[in-house]
């Protein structure tokens, strides 16, 4: 059976997924923030589907309350799959009335979704001590059980998590995961130590440079340059796209646009340009002496700034959480310079 998991993008969240990830090997996870993104994700899991419908699937959502409309969606849409089944997992008050109207929603209060998922397929497959205790970690900031021995140590858990936009997630979900991941199987090693709380806050910046770091030691921010010029480059022709002669890459709120547009245009001289879109409409762009991309920004993007760096504002734009819809978005705008 395939487990394609939907999941909220704070600890309580990716606690889910980690839970799950114990369970079982079969699994592609998800995350989503609130709103229309649950929807898109959900279509993205739907996508994977009708790819293989002829194998046993279980949509897992936790920590995730979809509101009654979008529940109602979901249900007509998995009935399209019958080897595919739906179960949601919550504890967010707010889903009651989708609990009261919809079989496949559990909703319990009472304890976080993580406790919840561990308390579930504990059941079935059996308890684990160590990861048990993640759970009670977990569970203690989310549901805020301030008297709980375990809170210190859960807001500390709560703040690595929160803090840790390294890897973007719509652009590397896979990469995203196996950070969060790595960032929670390492927090473990300091659950029983003298003040875990605080040697694990320590710890976190040496933590962080150990997921980044193949061999040669650098400082944090190039270590996390060169691990995303490296996927970027070894996938480039996925994101690739063309401003009149000029070829280009186009990046979704990556961070650090600077270092890491400068390091692939470096490391690729066949790329002219290195376009950032970010959530609020606006746009950053990078070049390597190969364009002017201050003419280029004021004349597609109503913007300005220097040769080598500068911005403005994608107007038309409508984000989104799927990485191919902004392509298309963004390459039929600029097609319409091309024409020119």
């Amino acid at each position: 059976m395939k487990i394609y998991h939907l999941s909220h993008t704070d600890l309580d969240g990716y606690g889910c997924q980690y839970v799950v990830s114990h369970y079982f090997d079969n699994c592609e996870f998800y995350n989503s923030n609130y709103g229309k993104e649950i929807e898109e994700k959900f279509d993205e899991i739907l996508i994977k589907l009708d790819k293989n419908k002829d194998e046993k699937s279980l949509v897992l959502v936790t920590d995730l309350n979809p509101v009654s409309s979008v529940c109602e969606e979901m249900s007509r849409k998995i009935q399209d799959y019958p080897n595919a089944k739906l179960f949601l997992l919550d504890h967010h008050q707010t889903g009651e009335e989708c609990m009261q109207k919809f079989y496949w929603y559990l909703l319990d209060s009472s304890r976080c979704a993580t406790k919840i998922t561990y308390d579930f397929f504990s059941k079935i497959f059996g308890e684990n001590k160590e990861l048990s205790l993640m759970v009670d970690i977990i569970n203690s900031i989310d549901i805020w059980l301030s008297d709980s021995k375990y809170f210190e140590l859960g807001k500390i858990l709560m703040q690595i998590i929160a803090s840790s936009k390294e890897i973007n997630r719509t652009m590397f979900a896979k990469q995203n995961h196996a950070y969060m991941f790595f960032l929670l199987n390492k927090a473990k090693e300091y659950f029983h130590v003298k003040n875990p709380h605080i040697e694990l806050e320590n710890a976190v910046h040496f933590i962080k440079k150990d997921f980044f770091r193949l061999d040669i030691d650098n400082t944090l921010c190039n270590l996390i340059s060169d691990y995303l010029v490296r996927i970027l480059s070894e996938n480039k022709q996925d994101y690739t796209i063309y401003y009149k002669d000029k070829k280009g890459l186009l990046v979704y709120d990556i961070g650090n646009v600077s270092v890491i547009g400068n390091d692939f245009l470096v490391k690729n001289p066949e790329y002219d340009f290195f376009l950032e879109i970010n959530p609020g409409k606006k746009i950053s762009l990078r070049a390597n002496n190969k364009i002017d991309v201050s003419l280029f920004a004021k004349t597609a993007f109503n913007g300005g700034g220097h040769a080598n760096a500068s911005g403005g504002i994608f107007t038309s734009y409508k984000d989104s959480s799927v990485y191919s819809k902004i392509y298309e978005q963004t390459k039929t705008y600029l097609e319409k310079f091309n024409e020119k």
